[in-house]
């Protein structure tokens, strides 16, 4: 979702006659889009702030812009903090840096800034789908940063594909704190999969994705339309966060560990050959080693394509940080986070080995290293070699060579497959 947002602000700049500075020492205005889901990612965005204040004292006229989830509603204490920054605003409240603009005197193009950006079409893009969450997990600060469930009208959205792909974009991938609630705060109340189904009708469209989903949310619908609508890729991101049920319970997810393998269940007899990512939290307040032990299992018998790790860090205003304690070590949480990892690497060396000698379908995005690289429908990162320019194209590559995190290949048709790994 910042990455959405980063790039809609910057595009949208663009527009009215800025252009991407190499580095911060030679900008004309430096906006700051922060994350602090972590501890480590608000020392990070403390860091940095630090750091334009040095630039800024080089350059006292340089405009400093700072947005994300580190500003607050106490925009008020923050200025008195850090008087360096010349505007705080909250993620996705772009009128704000409209008004800001308009008061320097900048010529504000009268362009929704929530319409596609089209200035560099790239082949995959992010659109942002639904804004906010209702659901308080204890350890998440998301509700109080971003708000309430605050969903697009579904023809917006439907048009700001239409544009895309008009520019070059194959692929988009829908974005919200939880896109299974899409659309219930709307008029007509449509669903995601409604959104799907419109999405599928653009001619040139190619893939569709969407995260993150919330397990409690998940409708069999919506896993229909996923096995109906062959756009839609069989790439499905399903966070467990805990693999025991009072940890679940204290961390206020709405699900038991029973009810989310029964969907586990339900999505792989619907789509066989689905590839499964998901998110998991070590160390939350009382985990015991028993309890981390029921992680690491249901890890091992879902076996999934890719997991996400974190050591769980308090965050001030969230359920959690007010009625537990910390109490988990840091050296234990390291210790945690390591054993999944190393057994991630495991399974998903086994799971990508199997693909060995298979055609997969990939987006090409890019060049890294003199290889070209790009994404399977799975979600997969694929590097081949090829002296034609390729990007922006669907290739088929055969696999030959894999590891826990990359396939390697080699390119036999430029032709469109249809086959799915």
């Amino acid at each position: 979702m910042n990455k959405a947002e980063s790039q809609r602000i910057a595009a949208y700049l663009e527009l009215l006659g800025y252009q991407l500075a190499p580095a911060p020492q030679n900008a004309d205005l430096i906006i700051l889009n922060t994350c602090v889901v972590r501890q480590s990612a608000e020392d990070k965005v403390l860091g940095t702030i630090s750091y334009l204040k040095g630039i800024k004292n080089g350059n006292p006229h340089l405009p400093i812009l700072v947005t994300g989830c580190f500003v607050n509603s106490k925009v008020e204490q923050l200025e008195r903090r850090f008087p360096h920054i010349d505007l705080f605003f909250k993620p996705g409240d772009y009128p704000e840096l409209l008004n800001w603009a308009q008061k320097r005197g900048i010529a504000v193009s009268k362009t929704d800034i929530n319409l596609p950006l089209t200035k560099h079409a790239t082949p995959d893009a992010f659109v942002p789908i639904i804004q906010g969450c209702n659901n308080f997990c204890s350890y998440c600060i998301v509700p109080y940063r971003r708000g309430r469930e605050k969903s697009r009208p579904l023809m917006n959205i439907v048009h700001e594909v239409s544009r895309l792909v008009k520019c070059g974009t194959k692929e988009v991938t829908l974005l919200g704190q939880n896109v299974n609630s899409y659309g219930h705060d709307l008029p007509s109340q449509p669903d995601l999969s409604d959104l799907l189904a419109e999405l599928y009708n653009i001619d040139g469209l190619a893939r569709i994705r969407f995260l993150t989903n919330h397990p409690k949310d998940m409708s069999q619908k919506l896993i229909k339309t996923i096995v109906s609508l062959d756009k839609v890729c069989e790439h499905i991101s399903l966070p467990f966060q805990a693999g025991d049920n009072d940890i679940l319970r204290a961390m206020r997810r709405g699900y038991t560990i029973e009810q989310y393998w029964q969907l586990v269940s339900t999505i792989r007899n619907y789509i066989p050959e689905v590839a499964l990512s998901t998110d998991a939290i070590v160390g939350f307040p009382g985990e015991t080693d028993g309890q981390f032990e029921q992680t690491l299992a249901l890890l091992s018998e879902i076996r999934f394509d890719t997991v996400h790790v974190a050591a769980y860090s308090p965050r001030p205003g969230t359920i959690a940080s007010r009625k537990y304690q910390d109490n988990v070590p840091p050296e234990i949480k390291k210790e945690r986070l390591n054993k999944i990892e190393a057994l991630q690497a495991k399974i998903a060396a086994e799971i990508n080995s199997r693909l060995r000698g298979r055609i997969v379908e990939v987006l090409v995005e890019g060049k890294k290293r003199g290889k070209w690289y790009g994404r399977a429908r799975s979600n997969k990162l694929v590097f081949f070699e090829n002296d034609d320019d390729c990007s922006g194209q669907l290739i088929n590559v055969t696999i030959n060579t894999t590891s826990p995190w990359a396939l390697q290949g080699e390119i036999k048709s430029k032709r469109l497959s249809k086959n799915k790994e």
